[in-house]
């Protein structure tokens, strides 16, 4: 019977799995190992893309701050001149402001009453006269407070009756005393004594004209 050591042949084929166990070890640890580059070399890249877009971000939110800045560095400067431009036009207005105020006395005083004086003190206006009768009144502060863009607020201050000149020439009336606001709307041209309706107001015997104080 013939016999066949067999062993030295098992020990070159597990030789030979053994490499080939390792060989592919090795080649698996190298592909990891680039693996791990390539997405590391992908990361970084990434990384470094968007550190720049948060450094141009911070140049441009730098930028936009200095020109919001000196967006509201121009708008106070608008509102200095508007400021100045209405204050000129204010004292430009207020300047004129007494022709003014006969030109609205002129057309809001109605028929039946006599002014025998108005006083400005700043934007309040007194005015004192004659009425043919306490209705006359109310008219005169419905204008005022109603049909004027130039005055409002009026506050009947007094009336009484009066008697003007003696015997028969007496004539009875109402005494009154009505304070009124200037004001000073915009975009509406102020009228000037003529303008308008004529005044009609009640001529008084012994009564002064109409004076400004």
């Amino acid at each position: 019977m013939i016999k066949i050591n067999l062993l030295p042949h098992r020990i070159e084929s597990r030789k030979l799995r053994k490499n080939a166990f390792f060989t592919m070890l090795g080649f698996s640890a190298v592909m990891g190992l680039l693996v791990i580059i390539a997405l590391g070399s992908f990361f970084a890249h990434r990384l470094s893309n968007q550190a720049d877009r948060n450094q141009y971000i911070k140049q441009e939110n730098t930028r936009l701050d200095t020109e919001i800045k000196e967006i509201v560095s121009l708008k106070q400067e608008i509102a200095s001149l508007k400021a100045r431009q209405q204050a000129v036009e204010n004292l430009q207005s207020d300047r004129n402001q007494p022709v003014y105020l006969m030109g609205e006395l002129v057309r809001q005083v109605p028929e039946g009453i006599y002014l025998r004086s108005f006083k400005q003190d700043g934007q309040r206006v007194a005015l004192n006269g004659y009425a043919q009768s306490n209705e006359r009144v109310s008219e005169l502060l419905r204008n005022l407070s109603n049909n004027s863009p130039w005055l409002d607020h009026p506050d009947l201050i007094e009336i009484r009756a009066a008697s003007l000149a003696t015997g028969k020439d007496s004539k009875r009336v109402f005494d009154f005393n009505v304070n009124v606001d200037i004001i000073r709307p915009s975009g509406v041209k102020p009228p000037l004594p003529g303008e308008g309706k004529k005044a009609d107001g009640l001529a008084v015997p012994g009564a002064t004209p109409v004076s400004a104080k």
